[in-house]
């Protein structure tokens, strides 16, 4: 029998194995409905599944993966936290996409027990247990911690992973205070989920990514990082993720690749140029661009909320320099995001366009 047909998870109660599953599932709704056709998939004959990437920078891909290097994946990271049978796991995401898909292999590959929250901005509103593990994007993890019965929830969880997007300095300086460890990961759908952890807290937080043991890293001339992670992936992968690598080979992210504005020559990377605004913008922000007829393209800001822009285009004014500074701040109703919880960057472009051509 293939490995991936003797896994099972608890879920309400009832061990869900693939003798119970071709007896038929019910017809549900919302995120338990997805758990039911997901684990019909699961326990197909088929080696393959099928998952889609959240379409972050441009159109999302739709890609067949092996359940054998799914389960490696799990394998690994339920090795690294000492996830064990009967461990609490939290689904929280969206199971077309690879995050919510390997939360579900985790905890059929170490028998755990499986908790649903319907995807949503407040994923910890509806829970009343403890929970051993949790994977969460930064904006769930940033709304659970404005409220005061999520916040003690969330400071509740064993092992936390917060993926799909960069953590900012404030919430990173909140979440050091928590007293179970509570990681950052770096992986996409290509690997998988992750293949590195960064921790945030406790007494010894990093600013590095660590990759597991069996994944190798190197840099192409481009500065971009290349993985070979056989355990999860075929082929060698070459990123658009621009990183620093160390001799150790832990390494930090600098930015995307194709998130480089190109300003008369000088380029500048998005992700860092919102990282020196963070402490002075309140409200949620996006750095873009737009084409120029003398520099080539531009950097502007997308803002939401009601901040009086002339105090904050003095703030910018000291704190970034020239080149960095966005040439125009444009307000808008709300920062476009992926289903994932990331930054749309083609749609905030494609936004910026839009209100540049009316100004």
């Amino acid at each position: 029998m293939e490995e991936w047909l003797s896994c099972s998870l608890l879920y309400q109660g009832i061990w869900y194995s693939r003798e119970l599953v071709e007896q038929g599932l019910p017809q549900s709704s919302g995120i338990e409905d997805d758990l039911f056709r997901f684990l019909e998939d699961w326990f197909s004959p088929s080696p393959f599944l099928t998952v889609h990437t959240s379409g972050s920078t441009g159109i999302p891909k739709e890609l067949t993966i092996k359940k054998q290097q799914m389960m490696n994946s799990a394998q690994n990271t339920c090795s690294f936290l000492h996830l064990q049978r009967l461990d609490r796991a939290l689904l929280c995401m969206p199971l077309r996409y690879i995050a919510g898909k390997m939360v579900v292999v985790r905890a059929l590959v170490c028998q755990m027990e499986l908790l649903l929250s319907e995807p949503s901005g407040h994923p910890m509103s509806p829970i009343h247990k403890n929970i051993d593990f949790a994977a969460l994007i930064p904006l769930q993890v940033f709304n659970s911690l404005q409220n005061p019965d999520e916040r003690e929830l969330l400071m509740q969880v064993k092992n936390l992973i917060i993926g799909g997007g960069s953590i900012d300095k404030e919430m990173e300086r909140e979440l050091k205070s928590f007293p179970n460890p509570i990681y950052s990961s770096y992986g996409m759908t290509e690997t998988l989920s992750h293949i590195a952890l960064r921790l945030l807290n406790g007494s010894s937080p990093s600013g590095h990514y660590t990759p597991f043991p069996n994944v190798r890293l190197s840099l192409s001339n481009n500065q971009t990082l290349i993985i070979d992670a056989p355990d999860v992936c075929d082929n060698r992968l070459y990123t658009n993720d621009v990183v620093e690598l160390y001799e150790d080979k832990s390494f930090i992210v600098i930015g995307r690749k194709d998130n480089i504005i190109n300003s008369g020559g000088i380029k500048i990377q998005i992700e860092s140029v919102e990282s020196l605004l963070h402490p002075y913008v309140s409200g949620k922000f996006a750095i873009t661009a737009v084409p120029d007829a003398k520099f080539g393209e531009i950097v502007v800001m997308l803002i939401e909320g009601n901040e009086p822009l002339n105090e904050l285009k003095e703030r910018i004014e000291k704190s970034l320099p020239k080149y960095q500074r966005p040439k125009s701040i444009y307000r808008v109703e709300s920062i476009p995001l992926t289903e994932t919880g990331k930054i749309s960057r083609a749609e905030c472009r494609r936004l910026a366009e839009e209100i540049s051509k009316k100004k």
